[in-house]
């Protein structure tokens, strides 16, 4: 089972790495939790692959600092979308 874990820690973190997603994308990719996705990276990738984390690590930052912006662009939408279909 550690194997298991390891080969998904690595797999997940390249295909963060890859797309540059964020955690919630690579948790529907791959059908687990996003707590499973951020321990895997965020931890046990860490004792695996050190380069790979960092690399993987960055991303998860960037996304996490830009998160306040995508929601606030996401409720924008929601809002302009509202007023459209009321005005038709």
């Amino acid at each position: 089972m550690v194997d298991s874990l390891s080969e998904r820690a690595v797999e997940t973190a390249r295909y963060i790495i890859e797309t540059r997603c964020t955690v919630r994308e690579a948790a529907k990719h791959f059908g687990v939790s996003k707590s499973t996705v951020h321990k895997d990276v965020a931890y046990r990738l860490r004792e695996i692959d050190k380069p790979l984390y960092d690399q993987a690590v960055t991303i998860m930052q960037f996304n996490k600092a830009q998160r306040h912006i995508r929601g606030g662009m996401a409720t924008k939408r929601k809002y302009e979308m509202a007023k459209c279909n009321k005005i038709s």
